[in-house]
């Protein structure tokens, strides 16, 4: 279900080499000022454009050719999500972050925008004189410009590769054929034939926990509709790493695409099954016991693995509740955030099934957890339900 990139466009596609370009569209004089000193502080960026309005974006996009679009949701003569797809629309594989201040409707609206073609979205901070609130924002917009922006290119790589030499190839060389549908690894990803995968756990699971990230809404609203047999009969704990209010936007479509209840877990709530439960925004969520029942634990520590809240702290706190009858997955995102939880799950005789690079909006996060080799399955996206359905029900291969 991801849409994050839809094709490369026929002209004006990105450079697979230089810094990438970087277009700042925000009606707000600070805001711009801000990202534009960031972008140009870093090696392997630039400031492409720095406009006030979508509609100056639309109009200006084919002589300003950039890579990446960070692109305010609230703007005069064109709004954000007026423009994206006009964006879109001119140029296919531009990789769109949405930026909106922490409102239901911005949350809302940003969600829409994933669903036409947006890559990612960031919040922007109510005041940037905040420095914790701007620290944020600074580092994970850089850290999404680089990360999807180094994807597009990856992918363009593949989709175009060199041509053959003028001479022809000796007879007993087979042609090379470019197979557009996988992109190339990243810089630190193994080769796919290189990754190992251990056996599936021998113990029965007794609850799913998912972790995710960058591409997290659109991977997990597709994952949960083939779910609805385990989240019958088990618990389900998810975290997605996403601010307050989007958690709110997100446990509702997560509760429609689901058909069961799906909310934010509230500190002390029991654990059962029959519903989802996600972690809040700026609170990372664990599992406690109380009494001879599981309850949920919610705390407002530092971020962990520079996310509040973080996939590490639900992994690990399992542990002590289910021991080695976890089953966990771990989504498409940036960053290895869940992996060290995952190494201590599969430590305590659980499992581990990371999605695959291919149909990953951003390898980090299940990349990392590949590569140390604690997997029991890498799969791609459309295959992950059918196998957690199959273990739940007794499969164990």
């Amino acid at each position: 279900m991801s849409v994050a990139f839809a094709g490369n466009s026929t002209s004006g596609s990105s450079r697979e080499a230089g810094p990438l370009r970087v277009m700042i569209v925000d009606d707000s004089v600070v805001i711009r000022g801000l990202i534009s000193r960031w972008v140009g502080a870093e090696h392997d960026m630039e400031v492409a454009a720095s406009l006030r309005t979508g509609l100056e974006a639309v109009n200006q996009l084919e002589r300003i050719n950039p890579d990446v679009a960070v692109l305010d949701i609230e703007m005069p003569e064109l709004d954000g999500i007026s423009a994206l797809p006009q964006l879109l629309a001119k140029k296919r594989d531009l990789v769109i972050i949405m930026a909106s201040t922490l409102t239901r409707r911005n949350a809302e609206i940003s969600f829409k925008a994933l669903s036409l073609g947006a890559a990612d979205y960031i919040p922007k901070p109510e005041s940037t004189r905040e420095a914790s609130a701007a620290d944020t924002f600074h580092h994970d917009l850089i850290q999404k410009i680089r990360h999807l922006g180094a994807r597009l290119r990856r992918k363009a790589a593949v989709a175009s590769p060199p041509l053959a030499p003028a001479s022809p190839a000796p007879a007993a060389r087979a042609p090379v054929v470019a197979r557009p549908a996988a992109p190339a690894p990243a810089a630190n990803a193994l080769s796919p034939g290189a990754l190992s995968t251990r056996p599936f756990s021998t113990q029965a699971p007794k609850v799913l926990l998912i972790g995710s990230s960058t591409g997290g809404p659109q991977a997990l609203m597709a994952l949960v509709t083939e779910l609805g047999p385990v989240i019958d009969r088990f618990p389900v704990l998810i975290t997605q790493h996403m601010p307050p209010t989007f958690t709110t936007i997100l446990a509702e479509h997560l509760a429609r695409s689901s058909r069961r209840p799906a909310a934010e877990a509230v500190d002390g709530e029991p654990v059962k099954p029959g519903r989802i439960y996600l972690a809040p925004g700026g609170k990372h969520m664990r599992v406690v016991r109380s009494g001879a029942d599981v309850a949920i634990a919610l705390d407002d520590g530092p971020a962990v693995n520079f996310c509040k809240p973080a996939v590490d702290p639900l992994f690990t706190s399992a542990i002590d509740i289910w021991h080695g009858a976890i089953l966990s997955v771990i989504l498409t995102g940036m960053g290895s955030d869940g992996m060290r939880g995952g190494k201590d799950i599969v430590a305590a005789g659980g499992s581990v099934i990371a999605q695959d690079e291919a149909s990953s909006v951003v390898w980090g996060m299940p990349g990392a957890a590949a590569n140390a080799g604690i997997c029991a399955a890498i799969l791609p996206l459309n295959q992950i339900g059918a196998k957690v359905n199959r273990l739940f029900a007794g499969d164990r291969s």
